[in-house]
């Protein structure tokens, strides 16, 4: 009787904790570190007994052991998946105390399951006998899964995989601390200035946000005009700051502390990323490849490293003459209106970029951003979605559980007012606790169960755009407008999939070097007239963006475009000389190979530069051999809105009709077919450069030819 009491209470207490067994609409609210802790416990416990059961009893059939795999891992995987989130928005101790309990366990639960031989059999056997699985998308799927067990370790020895499973373990604490790091070391950093003088040059709504910002630290009496002003390293403050201060020693100060963050001190990056090389060199040897590049990119859709290179070689030459004419343009600029320096410094290019900007096509950011409310510009955007893609947004906040008061909740309806899907945006800067940036995730995949009912898919995107200040909204700057469309280019392909097979429906399946088409092809509408004109209205006046201030705006599109594509190659590049050639003669360290890069690419940089221990996307996310990815997707996204241009943007039945036809092929098609199938379903051909040559502006007619050839 006593221990039927224990294990009934046992039951009431996981049946009345928010983690275990969530529900579609996930309870945000109740979530906490202590029940995360004791549901995935309990959920790892009920899945590794399930992947027994059914390692002892499956069939070679995808009814009998696909799905009731997939099943066993489901709970398991949700409940993971939403401790990240909650850890990259309510970043605290007890979060990161509970992450890194559980992350060995989970790790290692994966490599259980990854590295079982009786899986692996029965999945090669399904792939070439069930007659329920021979067709093309479970075939890819299958294809996918072997592929994951090879590079699990499935065929390694008894002593290899237990030196892989080490490493696996050590990389995800690696990167884990690499992240908490970089957040610790941008909290740690702020500058206050108190004479009105050190904030010369400063926007108004630059002013009350740092205001707001020192209030926040201590300073009560801290106002807009009189300060004093707290500038932190929180991107929302750091690149207005870098654009508008004529402060520049100011300038310089926080710049240096910009490129050195997390370089030393309690949150040191540099030993982790000398770690994380050795450590990933090391798993891609043990699996039989010649580096941890080529072992990425066998599962991505370039087809080798030197295919990469060669568009590294391909855009740098089409950029490399225009970029020096750009820059040196801009120090004959800097120099005519008072700079008495030989050379720009690194701290001062923004700064003189936006004057010429200014001088060059008549307005300022700070006048721009006028126009964009936040309220109006999501409008705006979800209108164009609706037009294009033929679906209805509903803002339906208030009806679910949401884990901060910034969020907002959206359903999505057919034109026929079915339900199909639904999302969440946190759109504001919450520098102590939420991580930078912006980002996609899946909370939900869809997928059609056995019974024939649909789970629908739900996304979430985050951002981290200016806090409104007092009853003002916020005011968006381009680059903010840009990423909101990016991140919504994301939501959109995992929103509007058609594909009822969740490992690949959505963005789950797509080869990670053509995620990025999606969120850049919605990214262009921010320069087309008629949407840029729907998502604006002035703060004061309320009138939209005048043709005068489009027309403008649409020339500077590409001020510096060569600049801004040469510095990408030069991300892009030492990502992939770090993961492919490192170690070498040449390089004692991973900085070695940054330098090298920013001499062949005209990257501007100081001597105590260390930004790779904050290159957070290739050290603690997923783009390590990956951040090429956003160039080669991008030639895809280019190539994939000049179909809309082509068929006229102004015409209303031509958009919809093309714009159905993406739906139907890259955006609901997802990680179902190779990426280039979906590509050439919809464009009818393969992938031109020269789309993506000429949207930048960086060349013309002729040399977009030879470039082509």
């Amino acid at each position: 009787m006593a221990f039927r009491l224990v294990t009934n209470y046992a039951s009431y207490i996981m049946n009345n904790n928010p983690f275990y067994r969530i529900p579609y609409y996930p309870e945000f609210n109740r979530f906490s570190p202590d029940t995360a802790e004791m549901a995935i416990q309990m959920l790892l416990k009920e899945s590794h007994d399930a992947v027994e059961q059914l390692e002892r009893s499956c069939k070679p059939l995808w009814q009998e052991m696909v799905v009731p795999l997939y099943e066993a891992e489901r709970h398991l995987s949700i409940a993971w998946s939403l401790l990240h989130h909650m850890l990259s928005v309510a970043n605290s101790a007890e979060w990161r105390s509970v992450e890194e309990e559980l992350q060995p366990k989970i790790i290692s639960f994966y490599q259980r399951v990854g590295q079982s031989k009786r899986f692996y059999e029965m999945y090669c056997a399904i792939r070439n006998s069930d007659e329920d699985a021979q067709d093309a998308v479970r075939q890819r799927i299958l294809s996918k899964i072997i592929q994951a067990a090879e590079h699990s370790g499935v065929a390694l020895d008894v002593n290899q995989q237990m030196e892989f499973n080490e490493l696996e373990t050590e990389l995800g604490r690696l990167a884990t601390k690499f992240n908490n790091n970089l957040l610790d070391a941008r909290k740690a950093f702020s500058l206050t200035l108190t004479d009105v003088g050190e904030v010369a040059g400063l926007p108004a709504d630059l002013r009350a946000i740092t205001a707001a910002a020192a209030r926040d630290a201590g300073s009560s009496a801290a106002t807009a005009d009189n300060g004093p002003w707290r500038i932190t390293l929180d991107y929302a403050v750091y690149a207005p700051f870098m654009k508008h201060s004529q402060n520049r020693e100011a300038r310089e100060t926080l710049y240096r502390q910009h490129v050195t963050l997390a370089s030393h001190g309690t949150a040191d990056n540099q030993p982790l990323i000398d770690k994380i090389l050795a450590l990933k060199q090391r798993k891609a040897a043990i699996l039989g490849f010649q580096s941890a590049a080529e072992l990425s990119l066998s599962r991505k859709m370039a087809p080798d490293v030197a295919a990469v290179y060669k568009l590294f070689d391909d855009l740098a030459s089409a950029s490399r003459q225009a970029m020096a004419e750009e820059q040196r343009g801009l120090l004959e600029f800097a120099c005519a209106n008072g700079f008495e320096e030989d050379a720009l410094q690194p701290w001062d290019l923004s700064f003189w970029a936006e004057r010429q900007h200014e001088r060059l096509y008549g307005y300022s950011e700070e006048e721009l951003s006028q126009y964009f409310q936040f309220p109006k510009v999501l409008k705006g955007m979800f209108d164009l979605a609706e037009r294009i893609f033929n679906i209805k947004i509903s803002e339906s906040s208030g009806e679910v559980p949401v884990w901060h008061d910034d969020v907002r909740f959206y359903k999505v309806f057919d034109q026929d007012d079915n339900y199909i899907a639904c999302f969440y945006l946190d759109p504001y800067s919450r520098p102590a606790t939420k991580q930078g940036g912006a980002w996609m995730n899946d909370f939900r995949t869809r997928e059609r169960s056995s019974d024939g009912a649909v789970q629908l898919p739900m996304a979430v995107m985050c951002c981290n755009q200016s806090v409104p200040i007092e009853d003002q909204p916020s005011l968006m700057r381009m680059g903010e407008v840009t990423t909101l469309f990016h991140e919504f280019g994301h939501a959109l392909q995992h929103i509007l999939t058609s594909i009822d097979e969740p490992m690949v429906s959505g963005i789950n399946g797509i080869e990670w070097d053509a995620v990025e088409i999606a969120s850049q092809f919605m990214e262009n509408w921010c320069y087309e007239k008629n949407t840029l004109k729907s998502i604006s209205a002035h703060v004061v006046s309320g009138a939209e963006l005048p043709d005068e201030l489009f027309e403008k705006i649409v020339l500077s599109k590409n001020h510096l475009s060569a600049t801004a594509m040469m510095r990408q190659i030069f991300l892009s590049a030492t990502d992939m000389d770090l993961y492919a050639r490192y170690p070498a003669s040449k390089w004692s360290t991973p900085n070695d190979v940054k330098c090298e890069n920013a001499r062949k690419y005209d990257y501007p940089m100081i001597d105590d530069d260390r930004f790779l221990c904050s290159f957070a996307h290739i050290f603690g996310g997923g783009y390590s051999a990956g951040y090429y990815s956003y160039k080669w997707s991008e030639v895809l996204s280019a190539d994939c809105f000049a179909a809309f241009k082509e068929s006229g943007v102004d015409n209303a039945e031509a958009l919809r009709q093309t714009g159905l036809r993406m739906r139907e092929t890259i955006m609901g098609l997802g990680g179902s077919v190779p990426p280039m199938e979906a590509f050439k379903a919809f464009r009818g051909r393969d992938p031109d450069i020269k789309s993506l040559l000429r949207l930048n502006g960086i060349v013309g007619r002729a040399v977009c030819e030879r470039v082509g050839s």
